[in-house]
């Protein structure tokens, strides 16, 4: 019996939320913790997974551990973010699907870990090969690159990205990884000049002061790094020009605005080097063809950010927050309904908090937060952030989401925990208090014209691709897009993109704001439960059925509660699940039948089918045990058994073999004594005559030499002993024969049966062969072991040599040979370059289909591969050497001696066929004139023609 693992066996509390009983956001977070303080870190919401930070290493991301979750059913195994990468890839790369992986989450709830898994697994699942294997390398490479730049410590996590990244990973159609494209969004730039009180800059700074030299450390001057005149530089930290229309006018900078200077020309800087480093490994990693791709997208922005002082950063950091939250609203819903849609499930509605009207508040073109600051950016007059939060409370006061000081909504007159200079939003994740300082500064994101020119002038040439509206010959007088303007843009071709795709869900969750492993905060947790929707998100799926599950499957885990389905079921696996719930006696309001699956509405079906198969397990455990003890006492019982006769067999053989040996002496004794008497009576007795005594010892005085090629005879005396004379020529000639052969070694003996399989595969069959009779097969004519100019070759040869020669490799393109060393051992036939020793091909011998050659007096031989094998992409291979009948000979015995393959087929034709890569050539042999003499010529007619010249015989 063949049992499966699956999310429900084995279970530290519920593995999927959506089977939880009762369900509550208490009993949600104790599911949490119970499974949490296991390590068991995650936990699904149908497809949805949860992710719980450990805060420390965990031994569940190895090489088998991704063995066990490839190409398994999402349901099949426990919750792991292995399986949902599994799915998203196989839905890619079998359903032609394009998809993406969203990973939302606070600061530090480990999305960045979350996204490097799941691109670690899929690198791991898709195929190999050398350049599919650089692909992967390059895109998993980057991210170091871009964490050394783009993450810093912040108070809440270590390794915190300060910018958010959307990588598209693009696949051909089977699977293979072709390459990549990544957006980067909101740069926190600010950290560059500033940071919050325990938090640090980019690591990239730390990294350069542990491993930059003392040299450059020992301050090189800014201007001398960036190559720009020092007076330049000062001048445009000190001055502000100012163009309307033909006009210039130049002020002087107060000490206040030389800061803010430094500062934007910092931040700029960096900023716009880390975006043109994206651009760099965009361009490395980018897809080399146009052919049409499958996408994965993985996105890996900012969590929802709650500080204690919360500024324009945070205000576009949780906009964009709200946008994902919306988007992931829709598409659950609507993947719900059309799931039940697409199976011909009825669909029972459900009211949820839709917070479109959250970022209808943030975004409206005309009064939405967005649109008021970029107003009040580009209008003239004095604009400050008091301005801008008038014109909130003018406009946003009576919506139900914006609190203010100054807001006319009455009720907020009296909250003193609102200070004037601040504006509140409630989010879906929260209410977030935001202080108007800065915003107007922020999204203006001014950088003064002088410092770009400065900038552009410097002779570093990164620094003019870096500051483009510098040169003095394109000076553009429009106003820059505003930060916010650009982040709400490049927010909206997000989720333009992210909705054309199957979108997949990871869920991250810090336990506790101590980064500290095994610490379960359940006032934190539940924060995040619910400012993420997670509960919202059960009761959906719950609203129509809790648990599906496709007929196959289902049939295969609880097929042995019937009797009739057990343990074979041999109709439609539909037909045999309604069969087991008729039988069990399920009531037909707790399910329904979709087209591909079983939906079941409450959990506590569910696990009433897990109760009853848990017992029935024991049962069938009961019953195995019992089996198997009998089963091996009768094994061991006929072991004895076998034994006792086996024992005897042997003894009985072994006392037969003496008995035989005995007699077989005897009767050889006999016989020899026999046979002597019975020729010399014979021969006396035909002859009738006594003086053929005096016959015999002539003859021995007169014997031929010992050489079985010896056919000299003594002549008889007499006419009446011819038949006697024959005979005992022919009995001589055995013995002298028997004699030869006792005397040869066993390499002498295997000379000689080469030469004999030389003779039945060519002779009287091509003209070379005569003439290698008399040459020894010597095998080894390079010395290959002691020469150190073969070295390298010693390296690849794993077997024994059995032949080593230099040849020519015909080319193709003219006719002409390359010399070449040809090594032949029992396994393989390796061709080497000649001067440099350095292998150019390595052929497995089973990969041989069959050697051809002609039957005139040439060299040429065609070994051609077998189809389908990886040594056939390049084609057969067309040599030429004085010593062919040696090479093919071996190369046949060779095959000859493998038990697991067949012998090498030798064809002799005048005419034959070669392929070369993805041609096949003719190879056609001809007598030549007399003008040719006695060389071999090769000459190319056409593209599928060579022609060989042989001397006439």
């Amino acid at each position: 019996m063949e049992v499966k693992t699956s999310l429900l066996d084995n279970m530290i509390g519920v593995g999927d939320m959506v089977l939880l009983e009762p369900l509550s956001e208490e009993t949600f977070i104790d599911n949490l913790q119970k499974r949490f303080s296991h390590n068991e870190i995650y936990t699904y919401i149908g497809s949805v997974v949860i992710s719980m930070n450990p805060y420390r290493s965990l031994p569940i991301y190895t090489a088998d551990k991704v063995e066990e979750y490839r190409n398994r059913n999402f349901y099949e195994l426990s919750p792991h973010i292995y399986a949902l990468s599994d799915e998203a890839y196989r839905s890619l790369r079998d359903q032609d699907k394009d998809q993406c992986i969203l990973i939302t989450g606070e600061s530090g709830a480990g999305k960045t870990e979350a996204s490097k898994l799941v691109m670690s697994y899929v690198a791991a699942v898709c195929g190999k090969g050398h350049e599919v294997n650089k692909v992967k390398e390059q895109l998993l490479q980057s991210n170091p690159v871009l964490e050394a730049f783009g993450n810093a410590k912040t108070v809440r996590n270590d390794n915190s990205s300060r910018f958010g990244k959307y990588m598209d990973i693009e696949f051909d159609f089977k699977g293979d990884p072709l390459g990549g494209v990544i957006s980067n969004y909101l740069l926190e730039k600010s950290r560059v000049v500033k940071q919050p009180r325990g938090e640090r800059n980019f690591h990239i700074f730390y990294q350069l002061l542990s491993g930059a030299s003392e040299d450059m450390l020992n301050l090189k001057e800014m201007c001398e790094l960036l190559g720009i005149e020092q007076l330049v530089l000062e001048r445009a930290f000190s001055f502000r020009t100012v163009e309307a229309k033909m006009e210039k006018v130049s002020t002087t900078l107060n000490v206040a605005q030389a800061y803010y200077a430094r500062d934007a020309l910092a931040k700029n800087l960096y900023s716009r080097m880390f975006s043109w480093l994206v651009n760099r490994i965009n361009e490395s990693i980018k897809a080399k063809t146009k052919a049409r791709k499958k996408v994965m997208g993985v996105l890996d922005i900012y969590g929802f950010e709650i500080f204690e002082d919360n500024s324009f950063e945070q205000f576009i950091i949780n906009y964009c927050n709200e946008k994902l939250q919306q988007i992931f609203i829709e598409l659950t819903l609507r993947e719900e309904q059309e799931e039940y849609v697409r199976e011909g499930i009825e669909w029972t509605n459900i009211e949820y908090f839709n917070n479109a009207i959250i970022c209808e508040l943030i975004e409206n073109n005309q009064n939405g937060i967005l649109a008021m600051l970029d107003e009040e950016c580009l209008r003239p007059g004095t604009v400050t952030d008091e301005t801008f939060l008038d014109k909130l409370n003018t406009v946003c006061a009576e919506h139900q989401h914006f609190e203010s000081r100054l807001s006319k909504n009455s009720k907020f007159l009296t909250d003193h925990s609102l200070p004037h200079n601040c504006f509140r939003i409630q989010h879906y994740a929260g209410k977030v208090l935001y202080q108007v300082e800065g915003f107007v500064d922020k999204n203006n994101d001014l950088l003064y014209r002088d410092l770009s020119q400065a900038m552009y002038k410097a002779n570093h040439s990164l620094m003019k691709l870096l500051f483009p509206e510098g040169n003095p010959a394109k000076v553009n007088l429009k106003r820059p897009p505003t930060a916010g303007f650009q982040f709400k843009a490049s927010v909206g071709t997000l989720m333009r993109n992210l909705q054309t795709k199957n979108p997949n869900y990871i869920r991250c969750i810090k336990p506790n704001d101590k980064k500290a492993a095994q610490v379960f905060s359940e006032s934190l947790v539940s924060h995040q439960v619910r400012y993420l929707g997670l509960m919202e998100n059960v009761r959906v799926r719950r609203a129509g059925y809790a648990f599906r599950q496709a007929y196959e499957p289902c049939l295969e885990r609880y097929k042995m509660l019937c009797k009739q389905t057990w343990p074979h079921w041999k109709d439609l696996a539909r037909k045999g699940v309604e069969v087991l719930l008729k039988d069990l006696k399920v009531p037909e309001e707790e399910f329904s039948y979709g087209r591909s699956k079983i939906f079941i509405r409450n959990p506590r079906t569910l696990f009433f089918l897990e109760e009853r198969r848990r017992q029935c397990l024991e049962d069938l455990a009961t019953l195995i045990q019992k089996i198997y003890r009998g089963w091996k006492r009768r094994t061991h019982f006929l072991l004895l058994k076998k034994s006792q006769v086996v024992v005897a067999a042997w003894y009985r053989r072994y006392a037969q073999q003496q008995k035989y040996q005995k007699i077989k002496s005897s009767t050889i004794v006999v016989q020899n004594i026999s046979l002597s008497k019975n020729v010399l009576s014979f021969i006396l007795l035909r002859d009738g005559s006594a003086f053929n005594l005096t016959y015999f010892f002539d003859l021995k005085n007169t014997m031929p030499s010992m050489s079985p090629i010896d056919k000299s005879w003594p002549a008889r005396p007499f006419l009446f002993l011819e038949g006697t004379h024959q005979q005992l020529r022919s009995i001589f000639h055995l013995w002298r024969c028997k004699q030869y052969r006792d005397q040869f070694t066993e390499e002498k003996k295997a000379i000689y049966e080469e030469k004999l399989e030389a003779s039945k595969l060519f002779k009287d069959k091509k003209a070379l062969y005569p003439s290698s009779v008399g040459q020894p097969f010597k095998g080894d004519y390079l010395d290959i072991n002691k020469n150190p100019k073969y070295q390298k070759l010693n390296i690849v040869m794993d077997e024994k040599l059995l032949l080593a020669d230099v040849i020519n490799k015909v080319n193709r393109a003219n006719g002409k040979g390359a010399s070449r060393i040809f090594l032949l051992t029992k396994k393989n036939f390796v061709l080497a370059d000649q001067k440099t020793g350095q292998v150019k091909a390595s052929i497995p011998l089973p990969d041989l289909s069959s050697v051809s050659v002609s039957s005139h007096n040439d060299g040429f031989f065609a070994l051609k591969l077998k189809q389908g094998t990886a040594s056939a992409a390049k084609g057969d291979f067309l040599l030429s050497s004085d010593r062919l009948i040696e090479i093919i000979t071996k190369l046949h015995r060779t095959g000859a001696a493998s038990s697991d393959r067949e012998p090498l087929s030798v064809d002799i034709s005048d005419e034959f066929l070669v392929q070369f890569k993805q041609d096949k050539v003719c190879v056609k042999f001809v007598q030549g004139g007399p003008k040719n003499g006695n060389s071999v010529t090769c000459k190319r007619k056409n593209n599928r023609l060579l022609e060989v010249s042989v001397p006439p015989p």
